[in-house]
């Protein structure tokens, strides 16, 4: 057992923590800790340690000392209504303080006229980890003095255990704190846009080639104080796992976003380019990280939906069948609903409520909004689009919203900045029923009669000039789609290719050129998620993502490969492109005609034609030349092996720059 002390943060009358009148304190829901009624305005600071939390409001203050004991102090009793106003805070994060140090004060007369207690609650926040007892020096104390003597729990250096195996960035995390002496070794941590930087006790103790071993690290460094983990461009993930493991008191946010924003300021090109290409690469970012919780559950629906297209093809199960009903709608479910799913993901990535923004997703998808769309019904036509419904009695279009991304990516960042927005004049206690309200009102709305129609209106004017280059020139179109299709996808503006698709194929004998180039994007898409595959082999987690990827793909569901491989190593989706534009160019040159809607190498059966008997020949010849382009491209220009998480045989770069 270890003692430490607690001094009284001010001069007044000590209490118990269960004498306090917050029952959320009172009841110890926050930890073990003691009460203060003060009578002066002056703060100190209960213990020594590093500050780790100061309260936008200003009302409440976080350290955490070299024992490991994490103290909040909380001024008043709600009073974050207050919004900083009666307090002073003369500290900053990750400032060290000594016990008794003057770190801030309130204005008591101030509080008090605002009708609440000026009480000052001190917390032990990790009371079931750190504490053993504590016993108070209850009645008047001075500013200081002791208040509590502490029984500490004996330390440990057990690393934890119990995360999940399968995902690879918390066992990096782990595997790295315990190379670097556990937790408690740690002072904190923070991260910039590539290295976990690690403050730590005592620096003798990580072996530097044994962390650099460790899967999903890259390289080590020891510079300015701290202990460097090169982690790469999966650094917040890793990051966000080892928090969780050494918990929030170990985090330091203000230094992390000062140090990212100035080493991508020392290596970020300010010119319009520069600032053009960050922008693509933020969003891609955003779009990839929002896709990867879900991308299992697409590579599985995908796999699900080909294999269905076998049986309905070769095994004789009828489309009308109850048994394909069931298990198709098992496959399309991911699909149908992936505004929900995204919404949910996005906002979680944005800083947003994950549910309000799912309920957004639901909303956008209810099948009266569906039917709308389904039914055809126009009332006019603006700029190409059609009006089909209204809103008190605003002509409005609706566009259609199952299988979209993008909408609810931006549906994500509007609600991040209007829930803030929200909370700063909505009174706390219409908090739980009207602020999600008006979230959803505003955010729902705006993207069903705003961003919707601006996408149909570009899909619109996308599909114009598709038609015009396929009239002019198949071979040339063939190269231009096959090379852009997928960056359509992206943005949910590939719909504009389907009605000319739809058109082409509805009629008696109907065929599409334009589809064959699309699944010609597919093949080449699976194709570079194969190459990722071979290049990792000894990555499991990548190795499995990768190929199941793959296989989706070329089943004709291009999701898994674009949002959890491609578009991660952003050199793989653009020489995957670049493969698919060859593709494109031969299928305009062979003239490859689709008879069906099925596309990728699962749907041959499309192509074969007793009209046009070499037409399933050719297909044959554009998927192979596409399949091999794309992979030849990728392996030996798109994908490197230190792109991967465990990317261990690649030489080690000593002293890498930001």
């Amino acid at each position: 057992m270890k003692n430490a002390v607690l001094v009284a943060p001010a001069t007044g009358l000590l209490m118990p923590i269960t004498d306090v009148s917050d029952p959320i304190f009172a009841q110890k829901t926050m930890g073990e800790g003691f009460g203060v009624e003060p009578t002066s305005n002056q703060i100190v600071a209960p213990a020594s340690g590093r500050i780790v939390l100061i309260a936008d409001t200003k009302h409440a203050i976080g350290i955490r000392t070299d024992s490991g004991v994490e103290i909040l102090i909380h001024m008043g009793i709600d009073t974050v209504e207050l919004k900083g106003a009666p307090f002073e805070i003369d500290t900053h994060v990750d400032a060290q303080v000594n016990a008794g140090d003057i770190i801030g004060s309130m204005d008591l007369e101030a509080i008090r006229a605002a009708g609440m207690k000026t009480t000052i609650i001190v917390a032990i926040t990790n009371t079931a980890d750190i504490l053993n007892s504590i016993d108070l020096h209850a009645g008047e104390v001075q500013a200081g003095n002791t208040a509590a003597d502490l029984s500490l729990k004996t330390p440990t250096t057990k690393p934890v255990t119990n995360v999940d195996e399968k995902n690879q960035y918390a066992v990096t995390a782990r595997d790295v704190i315990a190379a670097v002496g556990g937790p408690n070794n740690v002072k904190s941590l923070i991260h910039c846009i590539t290295r976990l930087r690690f403050y730590l006790k005592d620096e003798s103790v990580p072996d530097d080639g044994a962390v650099a071993e460790i899967p999903g690290v890259i390289d080590v460094a020891r510079a300015a104080g701290q202990y460097q983990v090169v982690i790469g461009q999966t650094v917040t993930d890793v990051y966000d796992e080892a928090i969780k493991q050494l918990g929030p008191g170990f985090a330091n946010p203000e230094a992390t976003a000062q140090i990212t924003a100035e080493t991508e300021a020392a290596a970020q090109d300010q010119s319009l380019w520069g600032k053009t290409k960050r922008g693509a690469s933020s969003l891609i970012g955003v779009i990839t990280g929002s896709m990867i919780p879900i991308i299992g559950l697409l590579a599985a629906s995908g796999m699900l939906k080909g294999i269905m297209t076998i049986l309905t093809t070769w095994g004789g199960v009828s489309t009308t069948s109850q048994t394909y009903m069931l298990i198709n709608a098992m496959g399309d479910a991911t699909f149908y609903f992936l505004p929900v799913l995204v919404g949910f993901t996005a906002a979680q990535k944005l800083g947003s409520d994950p549910v309000i923004v799912a309920i957004i997703g639901a909303f956008l998808i209810y099948p009266s909004l569906v039917q709308v769309v389904a039914g055809g019904k126009s009332f006019g036509t603006v700029l190409g689009m059609t009006i089909n419904s209204n809103f008190f009695g605003i002509p409005i279009h609706i566009p259609q919203y199952t299988y979209s991304i993008f909408p609810m990516i931006f549906a994500a960042w509007m609600a991040s900045k209007v829930e803030p927005w929200i909370k700063k004049w909505m009174p706390v206690m219409l908090r739980m029923i009207f602020s999600p309200l008006v979230e959803i009102f505003l955010v729902g709305m705006t993207v069903l009669i705003v961003v919707g129609p601006i996408i149909t209106l570009i899909s619109t004017g996308i599909s114009a000039a598709l038609q015009a280059l396929l009239n002019l020139n198949l071979a040339l179109s063939g190269m231009i789609i096959g090379g852009l299709y997928q960056v359509l996808v992206i943005f949910g503006l590939h719909w504009a290719v389907i009605p000319i698709i739809s058109a082409q194929l509805s009629v008696p004998g109907g065929h599409s050129v334009l589809n064959g180039i699309v699944s010609v994007t597919m093949i080449a898409q699976g194709a570079g998620a194969l190459a990722v595959w071979v290049k990792t082999r000894n990555n499991k987690a990548l190795s499995g993502l990768s190929l199941s990827a793959a296989i989706s793909a070329f089943v004709g569901i291009t999701e898994p490969a674009m949002y959890g491989i491609n578009l991660k190593y952003g050199r793989v989706f653009m020489f995957s492109s670049i493969g698919a534009a060859i593709g494109g160019l031969l299928n305009g040159l062979l003239g490859v005609d689709m008879y069906g809607f099925t596309g990728s190498w699962i749907g041959f059966p499309s192509f074969a034609s007793n009209a046009n008997p070499s037409n399933l020949l050719n297909f044959f010849i554009v998927s192979t030349v596409t399949t091999i382009a794309a992979f030849t491209l990728v392996y030996l220009f798109g994908y490197k092996e230190s792109d991967s998480l465990k990317a261990k045989t690649a030489p080690k770069k000593k002293h890498l720059g930001e």
